[in-house]
Formats: structure tokens, C-alpha cells, sequence
């Protein structure tokens, strides 16, 4: 019987549809499983100074079930970080405060801030993921709301972390004073950019040492380091973060686009900052150049169960002096 001989069309199809299932059982199944650690060295503080290791975690997304996760951020108290900088949506499901009890126990006393991001607030719903490439995505009218007081009892009270949304703090770590100030999601615009600048001038005007001594009138630059942390990097807060003086900006909210492209990166970002700076570490200009690094974050919706060419991750900066 003579064999069967397929067109060089159908060959192309099948072959497509095959790498395609491959590529999903890849991301549903395996990829977004792969928690990793991305490590960097930021040259900003005073010349003299002890680096100072910073574990940024960011967009958890926990819902109960999630073990792995939780196990996973558990075991990272084993980086002995100096402070913690949160940037929100850390729940994922109603019921995603228990998982982040078990995930986060572990951090308890050591130095920390943290903002919202809108899944501090409500609950994910269904979306259709096509709708991210015409633009930001909208809220949702029907979201479930989810147990942000208890959320922000835990991090306050339970680990002593402090709740930058839209206001400025100071914390000790390591002996030394760093000023943070933040926003909540810009995403949804509950950012207050306009109330930063006097809580921030509130805090320099107050600038004291350890030792009791003014900062800045010993002829000697030793201000505090400035951070600003914020979910969702948008450009205005970006600008007006670096404006304030911040030293460094933290974020997350992209996802680095949950699913790149090999060799191209990613496709959306869910925000206006640039896509090239969607993931990772980079700097942010606007009158001043200071390190930006946007975590790509541990989780996803429950919804959307996929990463691909996107591993789930946290950052561990090391922060050394300037040369």
C-alpha cells in the first residue's frame, strides 16, 4: 500500500501545534513552579558604610493551596537579609492570609516596609488575557474583597514591618537610619503624590544620627539612604519619586510580562514604563539617574496559572558604598 506523504502545510501546522503544547505544559506545569533568586549589587551607600542585603519580595498572589510557594519563601530567612521591602498584592484568594501567615512567620523582627498593590484589596477575577495587549487593565466592578486589615495586622504587629502607602517613615537596619517613603497602587490611582512632599520635608527636617548629631552639619554628606517603594511603576511615580530624593525605587505589578518571548522579553506590561525595564534591575532618569528594580514577582492570577520565559522570583540586593 503506498505510504501516506503529508504537504509541507500540514507538516508546519502540526509541528506548531505540537511546540505549543510543549510551551504550555511548560508554563502551566513546570515553569511557574521554578522559584529563583535574583541576586545584584547596587553601588549607593556612603563611602565606609556595611552593605546592607535587601530581599524584595512582590505580586505573591497566594491562595491557600499553594504549598510549594509558601514553602518556598519560607526558606529564604537562609539569606539572612538585613530588610524587607514588600510591594503588594500578596494575596491571591479570600482565603490567601493563611498561606501568607505560613510563607512570612519566618521574618518576624527583621526590618521591613511594605505598600498595596490592588490584590491586597480585592480578589482576581476571570480576564481575558488578550485584553492586556490594548492597554492597563481596569477594575473589575464585581471583585471580592479581600482581608487587607488583617493583612496589615499581621505585617505591622506581627512582623514590625512599617506600611508605607502614601506616607514616609525611618528605620533603623544595621545601625543606620534609611528614610522610605511610598505610595499605594498607582495602578488603581490610589497613589497620593501630592501629600509626599511635606511627609518626606517632615523627615529631613528631623534628620539626627545615632549618636544625637544633625545630619549634614559636620561638614561630612551622611543624609540617610532614601528609598521609595510602590507597586505599580508608573512613570509619574517614577518621576516623582526621584524628584523626592529617593537613592533607589522599588516595584513589581509587571510580572516581567508573565510570558516573554525568548530572545525579545516581554509583550506587556500592564503599566507605561518602558518593557525593557519590566523585569530587573536598571536605572530610572528624570533630572537624577537612581537604581530601579522591578521584581518580576512569585506568583500569577489564579486564573491565568502560566509563566513562561519568566521564572517566579524574589531579588536580594546587596547594597554597597559608592566608589
Amino acid at each position: 500500500m503506498a505510504g501516506v506523504t503529508r504537504s509541507p502545510a500540514v507538516t508546519a501546522v502540526a509541528a506548531a501545534a505540537a511546540l505549543g503544547a510543549a510551551a504550555a505544559v511548560w508554563g502551566v506545569g513546570i515553569e511557574r513552579h521554578l522559584f529563583t533568586i535574583r541576586r545584584a549589587t547596587v553601588p549607593i551607600l556612603e563611602p565606609g558604610s556595611e552593605p546592607i542585603r535587601v530581599l524584595h519580595i512582590s505580586d505573591v498572589h497566594m491562595a491557600p493551596w499553594q504549598r510549594r510557594k509558601q514553602g518556598w519563601i519560607a526558606s529564604l530567612t537562609a539569606l539572612d537579609p538585613d530588610l524587607i521591602v514588600n510591594t503588594g498584592d500578596n494575596l491571591g484568594h479570600a482565603d490567601g492570609l493563611r498561606g501568607i501567615r505560613a510563607a512570612f512567620a519566618g521574618f518576624r523582627g527583621i526590618p521591613g516596609v511594605f505598600v498595596h498593590g490592588s490584590n491586597d484589596h480585592t480578589a482576581p477575577s476571570p480576564r481575558n488575557p488578550l485584553r492586556y495587549f490594548t492597554g492597563p487593565s481596569k477594575k473589575h466592578p464585581t471583585s471580592e474583597p479581600l482581608d487587607t486589615d488583617g493583612l496589615d495586622t499581621f505585617m505591622s504587629s506581627t512582623l514590625g514591618w512599617q506600611d508605607v502607602n502614601n506616607t514616609a517613615t525611618s528605620i533603623e537596619v544595621r545601625g543606620h537610619r534609611i528614610d522610605v517613603f511610598g505610595v499605594s497602587d498607582a495602578h488603581r490611582e490610589w497613589d497620593r503624590l501630592d501629600v509626599l512632599p511635606g511627609m518626606v520635608e517632615d523627615l529631613r527636617q528631623g534628620e539626627v544620627d545615632l549618636n544625637g548629631d544633625e545630619y549634614g552639619h559636620d561638614g561630612e554628606d551622611r543624609h540617610p539612604l532614601t528609598l521609595g517603594v510602590t507597586h505599580a511603576p508608573y512613570r509619574r511615580v517614577l518621576d516623582a519619586f526621584t524628584g523626592l530624593g529617593a537613592d533607589m525605587i522599588f516595584a513589581g505589578h509587571t510580572h516581567g510580562g508573565q510570558v516573554r518571548i525568548p530572545g525579545f522579553g516581554a509583550l506587556v506590561a500592564n503599566c507605561d514604563i518602558p518593557l525593557k525595564q519590566s523585569r530587573g534591575l536598571s536605572s530610572w532618569t528624570d533630572g537624577r539617574t537612581v537604581p530601579l528594580n522591578v521584581s518580576a514577582g512569585l506568583g500569577h492570577s489564579i486564573y491565568a496559572p502560566v509563566r513562561f520565559a519568566c521564572l517566579p522570583e524574589a531579588s536580594l540586593l546587596t547594597l554597597v558604598p559608592r566608589s
